[in-house]
């Protein structure tokens, strides 16, 4: 039949059939970007910190305590469970039973007081706490205290007087004759000092403070 042009004309269904192809096309490419967003929410933050887990709850710090001082740590105690190795609650006030816990440990200890008033301090120390004739410890050794923020005082580089152990008392940083943190061999009573080795300021409310509770947690 010559002269007869065909004239193809696109039925309405195939029409909606490629409009929704076309539609369906900008969907999968929405449904892609969210998948990445998606994705890329789920993906954890390296400089996230590592909140450590506790062989048992403490009776001075909370949740937000910890992950605070977790930040401070160095990092080869971090992720690493903590273990309760003393608590006065539980092991009752002594000095010279905190030391006997510690025996035969050489890793890093945390040690966390609660004095009468209710104010949270303490000290990070690099290795076990126990009986020395002079001072040891190194450069990792550090105070805090909740005021109620936290404050850290890292070492100063000014001397390396970190930590002694007597059978009557327990110091940490010293300068001057006065001492970051004294504790003496009933655990009982204390004192806390600015000093050279921090240049700290005074851990709790006043320089003299009676302990209420204190814990010495083993790290790594």
């Amino acid at each position: 039949m010559k002269g007869l042009r065909w004239r193809y004309t696109r039925l309405p269904s195939q029409m909606e059939d490629a409009l929704c192809g076309e539609d369906g096309e900008e969907e999968d490419e929405e449904d892609e970007e969210e998948k990445k967003e998606a994705a890329a929410a789920t993906v954890p933050d390296p400089e996230a910190p590592v909140e450590p887990q506790l062989t048992e709850a403490s009776q001075v710090l909370g949740a937000s305590e910890i992950r605070q001082l977790s930040l401070h740590l160095p990092p080869r105690v971090t992720g690493h469970p903590w273990s309760l190795a003393f608590s006065t609650s539980r092991d009752g006030f002594s000095l010279r039973r905190l030391y006997r816990q510690m025996e035969g440990c050489s890793r890093p200890v945390l040690l966390v007081l609660r004095d009468q008033e209710g104010q949270m301090f303490g000290a990070f120390s690099s290795s076990a706490l126990r009986l020395s004739k002079g001072f040891y410890g190194t450069g990792e050794t550090f105070l805090f205290s909740f005021a109620p923020q936290l404050k850290v005082f890292k070492w100063t580089g000014s001397n390396s007087f970190f930590v002694k152990g007597d059978w009557d008392s327990l110091m940490m940083g010293s300068g001057s004759g006065q001492f970051g943190l004294w504790l003496d061999g009933d655990l009982y009573h204390g004192r806390s000092h600015p000093c050279a080795t921090f240049n700290n300021e005074v851990l709790a409310r006043q320089e003299q403070f009676y302990i209420r509770d204190l814990e010495a947690w083993v790290l790594g």
